[in-house]
C-alpha cells in the first residue's frame, strides 16, 4: 500500500516556481518599461491660491446684518463673525490675520487653539486674502498611525513588523509608480496589473515568509487577478461605462489625456486585490494544515475539505466587499433616495452602474480565487518529489579484513591450539 508524501513546509515546489519566476520577471520588466520618465507639473489646472498652516487665536461671533443674512441663508451659514489666525508657515509665518468665520455646507467649525489650513489668495476680489478651508489633522493622524503600528507589532511581533514594511511598500508602489505612470500617459489597466503584482509579491512574502503556503497563495492571487481583469473589462464594455462620474473625474479628464474607462478598471482591480490575497492566503493555509493532520488523504479529498471552508469564508468576504462599496457611496445613495427617482433610472445611471460593476467584478474574482487556490494547495501538498538514486558506499582505504575461517578449519594465526573437534 502506497503512502502520500509531502514536502516540508518551507520547501517551494518546482511546479509553482515555473509560474512564479516568469511572473516575477514580467513584473520587474513592466516596472522598468512603465516607470514614469517625468510627469509634467499640473500647470494646466488653475491655481486659486497657496495653502499655508495657521493656528486659531480667537473667534468672535457677531449678529449677521440683513445683507449678510440673505447671503448666509443661501450658503446655509449659522453664525457670522471673524477669526484671528496666527500663520505658522509660508512667507508670512508669525504674522496674525483676521478672516471670516467659515460658512457653508461642510465648513470647518473652529475654536481657539485649533490648527487650521489657510488658503492665501493675493488677488482676491473681495479684498480678503486669507480663508480658512480645513482643519490641520496631521498631529491627530500621526498619533493614529503610531497607535496602529504599535498595536500591529505588539500582536504580530516579527510578522506584524514585516506586514508594516509590506504596507509601506504598497504605499510606495501606489504613490511613486502607479499614480505618476498614469499621469505620464501609460495605459491605466496595464499599470494597475504590474503595480498590483509587485505589491502582492512583496507584501505576501514579507508578511508570510518564503514557503509553500505563501507561494500557493501568490500563484492563486495572480490567476485570480487575471480573471478579475477580464471580467471587469467585459462588464465595463457591456455597460458602456466611461469612468467620468463626478466633478473630480471630469476635471481629470479635461486636464490630462487619460483613458478614464481604463482608470475605472484599474480602480476595480486594486480594490479587489486586498480581499483576494486574504482569501488565497487563508485557503492555502487551511489546506496545508488539513494535509498535515491527515497525511493519508488524497488531493481530491483535500480539495473537497478546503472548498467547504472556502465557501463559508467566501460568503462573509463577499458581504464585506459589497458593504465596503455601499459605505463609500452612502452619501450618493441618500441623495438619490431624496430625489425620489424611479428605481429603474437609479440603477441604470452611470454612477450606480459603476458601483454595481465594481461589486460584481470583485465578487467574481473572489469566487474564482477559492477553487483555484484550493486546487493548487491540495495538489502541491501531495506532490511527490522525484526519488533520488541511493549512493553506493565507497571502499574505505586500508587493509581488508580477513575472512572468518569456515567451520572445520584451523587458522594458525587466530590460535596456537587447534579447535577441539580437530584434535
Amino acid at each position: 500500500m502506497s503512502h502520500s508524501h509531502t514536502f516540508p513546509n518551507d520547501a517551494v515546489p518546482r511546479a509553482a516556481l515555473w509560474i512564479l519566476v516568469p511572473a516575477a520577471a514580467a513584473t520587474i520588466l513592466g516596472l522598468v518599461l512603465l516607470w514614469p520618465q517625468g510627469v509634467e507639473d499640473a500647470s494646466a489646472i488653475e491655481a486659486y491660491g497657496t495653502e499655508v498652516d495657521g493656528s486659531v487665536i480667537a473667534v468672535h461671533e457677531t449678529e449677521c446684518d440683513e445683507a449678510d443674512a440673505e447671503l448666509d441663508e443661501q450658503l446655509q451659514a449659522t453664525v457670522c463673525g471673524d477669526v484671528v489666525v496666527r500663520l505658522t508657515s509660508g512667507d508670512q509665518a508669525g504674522a496674525e490675520t483676521v478672516v471670516d468665520i467659515p460658512s457653508g455646507p461642510g465648513a470647518p467649525e473652529v475654536q481657539a487653539g485649533d490648527d487650521v489650513i489657510v488658503l492665501y489668495t493675493p488677488d482676491s476680489v473681495s479684498g480678503q486674502q486669507y480663508h480658512i478651508i480645513d482643519h490641520d489633522r496631521s498631529s491627530a493622524l500621526w498619533a493614529l498611525v503610531i497607535a496602529f503600528a504599535l498595536a500591529v507589532v505588539a500582536f504580530g511581533r516579527w510578522k506584524g513588523l514585516r506586514s508594516l514594511v509590506g504596507l509601506g511598500v504598497t504605499f510606495a508602489v501606489v504613490l511613486l509608480f502607479m499614480v505618476p505612470a498614469v499621469l505620464d500617459g501609460s495605459p491605466p489597466i496595464l499599470v494597475a496589473v504590474v503595480g498590483s503584482a509587485a505589491i502582492m509579491l512583496v507584501s505576501l512574502y514579507l508578511g508570510h515568509g518564503w514557503n509553500r503556503t505563501t507561494t500557493v497563495a501568490v500563484v492563486g492571487t495572480l490567476a485570480s487577478l487575471i480573471v478579475t481583469v477580464l471580467l471587469a473589462e467585459a462588464a465595463v464594455r457591456l455597460t458602456k461605462l466611461n469612468g467620468v462620474l463626478d466633478e473630480n473625474t471630469t476635471n481629470l479628464a479635461l486636464q490630462y489625456p487619460i483613458d478614464m474607462s481604463g482608470l475605472l478598471l484599474a480602480g476595480i482591480l486594486i480594490g479587489a486585490l486586498g480581499v483576494i490575497d486574504d482569501v488565497t492566503v487563508s485557503q492555502a493555509a487551511t489546506v496545508d494544515e488539513v494535509a498535515k493532520a491527515n497525511p493519508k488523504w488524497s488531493p481530491a479529498r483535500l480539495y473537497k475539505s478546503g472548498m467547504r471552508v472556502g465557501r463559508d469564508h467566501l460568503t462573509s468576504v463577499v458581504n464585506t466587499l459589497v458593504l465596503a462599496y455601499a459605505g463609500a457611496s452612502l452619501p450618493l445613495l441618500v441623495l438619490i433616495a431624496a430625489a425620489d427617482r424611479p428605481l429603474s433610472q437609479v440603477l441604470t445611471s452611470q454612477i450606480i452602474a459603476t458601483e454595481i460593476v465594481r461589486s460584481v467584478a470583485g465578487t467574481l474574482g473572489l469566487i474564482a480565487a477559492v477553487p483555484i487556490t484550493t486546487w493548487l494547495a491540495a495538489h502541491l501538498a501531495r506532490r511527490q518529489p522525484k526519488p533520488k538514486a541511493p549512493k553506493e558506499p565507497k571502499e574505505q582505504p586500508g587493509p581488508k579484513p580477513k575472512p572468518k575461517p569456515e567451520q572445520g578449519t584451523w587458522d594458525e594465526d587466530d590460535s596456537p591450539y587447534p579447535p577441539s573437534h580437530l584434535r
